[in-house]
């Protein structure tokens, strides 16, 4: 199993069979944990640090479980009440982990450009957690890995992401991996949500929800990140935005019978998604992406952990 690097930052630039070696070995790792075994030691004397400037629990978790079922020390940095917190620069803060001899770091953090600046400062093999609007790349390979399982394959689906596409690293990792793999991606939104750069990145942008979702053999919703809006007026009201683009059963009935929905969370049910739609028993998968994640995760930690010398 290959991978072109030492750390992972993003999906861009990974080629289809990087992205394959991960999504089999995430595949060996689910079928693992249903069994309910736990893996070896293969992580054994390996230090993950989870550090987060932003919250995550769902993320944050998954990494934890991840790395504590490969066998590796965990330990959670709160950045709200670290030297973080009091002045110290990013800078400083690879200083003090390099000092520490962790191994693999985990990074979530509100600026796009974070995770990688560290990979040039730290010796342990970064994973980028999500950073700014730039990438979520563990989340694209969870939601890949969920489709291949429900759908066989990847190549020729129709893949219909909905919602604040403007602001949602999740979306751009999404759009990178799909593309990559020979999905047909859409991405459907207000005006107002939808990338400058959207004709660059090789979609199918849609303004008509329904027109978006005819046919789509995946609907992918987003949480709309208001947080990241810096300014207002790009959405009308909550009422007014589930009435265009939220997800209900009139508008998922003009996807394939078949089609699957999927949600990153956390979900504002009533704004991207109708509850009834979120937890439908056999449309929904939501539940078994935050399932797939720690997988996916376990594979990222075992794959990154191959290239690390033995001996710190």
């Amino acid at each position: 199993m290959s991978h072109p690097s030492k750390h992972l930052l993003a999906i861009e630039g990974l080629e289809p069979p990087h992205i394959a070696d991960l999504l089999d070995l995430a595949e060996s790792y689910a079928l693992l944990n249903r069994s309910g075994k736990t893996q070896r030691d293969l992580l054994k004397g390996r230090t993950l640090i989870n550090l987060f400037f932003e919250d995550s629990t769902r993320t944050r978790t998954s990494f934890e479980l991840a790395g504590k079922r490969l066998g590796a020390d965990v330990i959670n940095m709160s950045v709200s009440t670290s030297s973080v917190n009091k002045g110290e620069t990013l800078l400083d803060t690879a200083s003090t982990l390099n000092a520490m001899q962790c191994d693999l770091l985990v990074i979530r953090h509100a600026q796009s450009g974070a995770p990688a600046l560290l990979s040039q400062k730290v010796d342990a093999a970064v994973i980028n957690a999500g950073d700014g609007t730039h990438e979520h790349p563990t989340q694209a390979l969870l939601d890949a890995l969920t489709i291949r399982r429900h759908k066989g394959r990847l190549e020729g689906l129709i893949v219909a992401i909905c919602g604040d596409i403007a602001h949602s690293r999740v979306a751009r990792s999404n759009i990178h991996l799909l593309g990559t793999m020979g999905a047909r991606v859409r991405i459907v939104g207000p005006p107002t949500l939808i990338p400058a750069d959207a004709a660059r990145l090789g979609v199918e942008v849609f303004t008509d929800m329904r027109a978006g979702l005819k046919d789509a053999d995946v609907v992918m919703m987003l949480r709309l990140q208001r947080e990241r809006m810096a300014a207002g007026g790009l959405v009308p009201s909550a009422r007014e935005f589930f009435r265009f683009y939220g997800l209900d059963a009139e508008k998922l009935a003009l996807a394939k019978p078949d089609s699957i929905v999927m949600h990153p969370g956390p979900m504002n049910r009533g704004v991207e998604i109708d509850s009834a739609i979120a937890d439908h028993p056999t449309r929904s998968v939501i539940g078994e992406q935050v399932e797939m994640g720690v997988a996916c995760r376990m594979a990222v930690l075992d794959i990154l952990a191959r290239r690390l010398p033995r001996n710190r």
